[in-house]
Order: structure tokens, then sequence, then C-alpha cells
């Protein structure tokens, strides 16, 4: 059976706290997984989680401030002494190349798996797999960072009523939708569209166009939110988000489940953030992060 669920690994802004490890966030999507942001202790959280080595396909780092990627020397390194048998690709900024490099290699190891770089220059399509497409956005940071999307295909919805009318049961149905038409009757007159799932990753960023283009109509929206609505002036300066302006973000985007996470270690009462975003007028499934949870992408409507 296919899952779709993100694993939250970290939710700490900046430092870890006692309760709150750095950054890291895994998505399973059907048979793949995608790590976004390890920051430093990922690979302990994985143990924890009950996330393998083996369980990774692609790497998202968004940017390389320490709580987003100082991880990445321990899972690459893990990845190596797992002997991962397949393709693992990693995706970051370009302009950070040199710190990547300094990760992968920042300590001796036998390395026996190769680890495919795709840096990210521009916004733009990133992969296309039968299962999704991947897609990166600029975002507004005091280095360049970006947020990550994934798209999957539309499908079609098989309208038993419709297949009823035109006598179509059976192996029929199958073939129908294996070949478009059976004589007169093709696949959209007894079907309708059925939406890819859309997911987005947006980290450590101001209010900008690339944040609203990754959330736009997102079934599951992980943004952060570091600071509370009465700090949006530290929030502006050092290029973060408050919980009422990523609540609002997914309003205006019709997200279905909104995850908030990021947090700022000034703050030890999480239900502010919940209260805030509602106050923002999001009505949709909210979420605020927090260690080791376990959040499904939403069922299809």
């Amino acid at each position: 059976m296919s899952v779709r669920e993100l694993v939250v690994l970290g939710t700490a802004s900046q430092v870890p706290t006692r309760h709150r490890n750095h950054n890291g966030y895994l998505l399973r999507w059907d048979g793949e997984g995608l790590l976004f942001d390890p920051g430093e202790g990922t690979q302990r959280q994985m143990l924890r989680a009950g996330v393998a080595a083996h369980d990774l396909n692609r790497i998202c780092v968004t940017h390389f401030h320490g709580d987003h990627s100082l991880g990445l020397a321990g899972v690459i390194q893990r990845i190596n002494l797992d002997q991962v048998p397949h393709e693992i690709t990693a995706h970051y900024p370009r302009s950070g190349q040199r710190f990547f490099d300094r990760l992968r290699y920042s300590t001796a190891y036998r390395e026996t798996v190769g680890i495919t770089e795709a840096p990210v220059a521009a916004d733009g399509i990133l992969a296309v797999t039968p299962s999704y497409t991947l897609e990166a956005r600029r975002l507004s940071h005091p280095v360049e960072s970006y947020g990550y999307r994934l798209i999957e295909p539309d499908g079609r919805r098989m309208l038993p009523e419709r297949l009823a009318a035109h006598g179509i049961k059976g192996p029929d149905v199958g073939r129908l939708q294996r070949e478009g038409r059976i004589g007169d009757v093709t696949l959209e007159d007894v079907s309708e569209v059925r939406r890819g799932q859309r997911f987005a990753f947006v980290m450590d960023t101001r209010l900008c166009d690339g944040v609203h283009a990754l959330a736009e109509g997102c079934d599951l929206l992980v943004i952060e939110s570091t600071f509370l609505d009465e700090d949006t002036p530290l929030a502006v300066e050092h290029g973060h988000l408050t919980a009422g302006q990523a609540a609002a973000v997914a309003r205006e985007a019709g997200v279905r489940h909104l995850v908030l996470t990021h947090f700022s270690q000034r703050y030890t009462e999480p239900e502010e953030f919940e209260r805030q975003a509602r106050a923002a007028g999001f009505e949709g499934e909210l979420t605020v992060a927090h260690d080791l949870q376990r959040v499904a992408v939403p069922k299809r409507r």
C-alpha cells in the first residue's frame, strides 16, 4: 500500500533545545523518501523515528545555514556505511557548492555510494518521475534559499453511473483506462479529472512571490513560522515569517493542511502559534509540529 506522510525529525530554529532538535523532515511519497533540510542530529532523529538510510531517495536543502544543513555529513556517511543500493540525488543552492563539498567530505570514510549532485540555480523543474514533478522557487533570506514543491500528475476518476449507462463493466473498465477508448466510448465519457496531490516545503524566508507560488493549492504545506506576530520587525530583519503571515499565505493559497514549524527558542508556548494562525483566518487542518510527529498527506476529496 502506498504511503504519503511527513515524518518530522526536528523543529527548532537556529539552535536545538531540550525538546526540539535542529530541522529535519522526511516526506514519504509512495515508494520514495525525500529528506528536507537535515540539521545537526538528523541521523539520530532518523533512528528514533524508524527511518533508515535505505528509505532515502532525495535530499533537498533549502539553504546553507547550519540548522538546515549540518546533518548532511552524518546522513551522507550513514548512506555509505549502509551501502544504500539505489541512486540518491541531492538538491541544494548552487551558490553553496563549497559548503556541500565540505559537509560531504568533512571526515574520512569509505565512499561506497555515489550521491548525484543536482544543485539549484534558478526557479523551475528539478526532476520528473512517474509519481511526481519536483520544482524549486527562490525565497527571500540573507543567504540564497529555495523552497521545494512536489506535484503529482493529474489522473482520472471513474464514474460508476456513467460506466453503467454505457454498459461497461468488469475487465473492460481496465481496458478502457489503458487504451482510452472502447468502441465509441472514450475515457473522458465515463470519468472526471482527479487532481494530483501537492506538497510544498517553505523554510527561512520573508514574504515573497516564491512563497505564494509554492503554497498555491497545496494539500500539505510545511512552512516556517519562526516568530509570533508581535515580533514581525524581527522576522523581516532576519528573513523569516510569523505564524500569522504563514497562515495568511496558506489561507490565500487554499491549503488543506498547514504544518507550522521552525520555532525560535524564545517561545515556550506552542499553543500561541496555533491561536495566531487561526486569528489570521486559516480554517483548514492545522498542525503545530513537534519532533517525531507523523502527518499524513490529506486524502483526496
